[in-house]
């Protein structure tokens, strides 16, 4: 009780929700927990769509490439249009990469599908002689692979990571996420990524408002993580909104170095504020 009354839940006191005109939505824990929505979320984004706002899907997650979340969201029963809907840090890593590092060879330590969509958006896969290698949510990588990236990221040749996520949500608690992977790497060179692309930081922001056409005054990132969704929308100037339907929870805001705007248990307590 005590931590409900530092902390209003379910509540818009200062009447921001009304000028929000897009909602950058994180996926895992804030929609759905594996592949089942989480109880009112489809009603919500019908309600933004109502109300001629609009959304996408920004997620950290880099396990997955585009065309597994649209077909993902399609099986869930909701269509997309990924051109404008769907912002993943794989997306921002590649637009960073042609930007910072045009032509250079990469290792990717990724799933095959990201290694895809990396070669179809201009980037040079190498596991050989990389001139920079990229550390993203690899559920597939052996001991062999997780060498070799050591070995290049020892040798000092430039470290980007796709995201800093710690753990990813489940249905039945958390698998362990790039974040863990970054500390072992840490612990056996010396080194934690030159830059990270995905949530809280500037460049997956920017990649969204670009992409979106938003006006970041009145967007809003909603997420269920304080570290990226909520940090994301508060160091870089656009609206946020905490949902305790994921990883963390009231008890963890004391804690934390940054505080929401807005909490509320879940997307679904949105919808009457729309």
């Amino acid at each position: 009780m005590e931590l409900q009354a530092q902390y209003p839940v379910n509540q818009d006191p200062k009447g921001i929700l009304p000028h929000i005109r897009h909602f950058a939505l994180d996926m895992d824990g804030t929609v759905y927990l594996d592949e089942t929505w989480i109880d009112g979320a489809m009603d919500f984004l019908r309600r933004i769509e109502e109300t001629g706002r609009t959304y996408c899907f920004m997620t950290n997650n880099s396990s997955k490439n585009a065309e597994v979340y649209v077909d993902k969201l399609h099986r869930m029963g909701l269509d997309i249009d990924p051109k404008t809907q769907l912002i993943t840090s794989g997306h921002a890593t590649i637009a960073y990469l042609n930007r910072h590092f045009p032509g250079k060879r990469v290792f990717l330590l990724g799933n095959k599908v990201l290694m895809d969509e990396f070669e179809a958006g201009g980037i040079l896969l190498d596991d050989k002689e990389p001139e920079v290698v990229v550390s993203a949510f690899d559920t597939s990588f052996d001991y062999n692979k997780l060498r070799a990236f050591c070995d290049f990221v020892r040798n000092g040749v430039a470290y980007i990571a796709t995201h800093p996520d710690f753990n990813c949500p489940t249905k039945t608690g958390f698998m362990p996420d790039i974040g863990a992977i970054h500390a072992y790497v840490q612990a056996s060179t010396g080194r934690m990524p030159d830059r990270i692309i995905g949530k809280p930081n500037r460049e997956i922001i920017d990649y969204m408002l670009e992409t979106v056409h938003a006006d970041p005054s009145v967007t809003t990132v909603v997420g269920d993580r304080l570290y990226t969704d909520i940090k994301s929308g508060v160091n870089n100037g656009l609206h946020s909104i905490f949902v305790l339907s994921g990883e963390a929870q009231l008890k963890d805001l004391p804690d934390s170095d940054v505080q929401p705007e807005l909490i509320f248990t879940s997307v679904k307590e949105l919808i009457p504020f729309l």
